[in-house]
């Protein structure tokens, strides 16, 4: 199973990161709006006079969505989430909703497991493949 794959660490990070998914999200939209739309530029011809190459705010504007490591590692941590839960079947995807998405949660995995009517050790073997397998479509070990 992959779930020797993941170090702690990595699993808990995981686990981090679906759980801020939605804030993940709203981030990913105020950095591309801000690299889309920007206060002002900065001048990098500082004490040189008029530069020879063409502005080509489009092309810099695509550069820099494309290039912006944070954008980028953002992207690639919610893409992995919602490839794998859009897989999840539908009582999967309910145990996702009620552990991680839920807020404010007052659930325990003991009253998740109920709620679903599963055991206890069900709902952690679910997460626990879920985890990894997100980990593994990111290739985190």
């Amino acid at each position: 199973m992959l779930a020797e794959k993941l170090t702690k660490s990595a699993f808990k990070h995981i686990e981090g990161e679906i759980a801020a998914y939605h804030d993940t999200k709203k981030e990913i939209a105020k950095l591309r709006n801000e690299i889309m739309n920007p206060v002002g530029f900065a001048d990098e011809n500082v004490g040189g006079g008029k530069s020879n190459l063409p502005g080509d705010p489009t092309a810099n504007r695509a550069i820099s969505l494309a290039t912006h490591k944070k954008l980028s590692h953002l992207e690639t941590v919610t893409n992995a989430i919602e490839m794998v839960y859009n897989r999840l079947p539908e009582h999967k995807k309910k145990l996702i909703n009620l552990y991680y998405w839920t807020t404010p949660q007052t659930l325990t995995w003991e009253g998740i497991a109920q709620k679903m009517h599963i055991s206890r050790r069900q709902a952690l073997n679910w997460r626990n493949e879920i985890i990894c397998y997100i980990g593994d479509i990111m290739g985190w070990r």
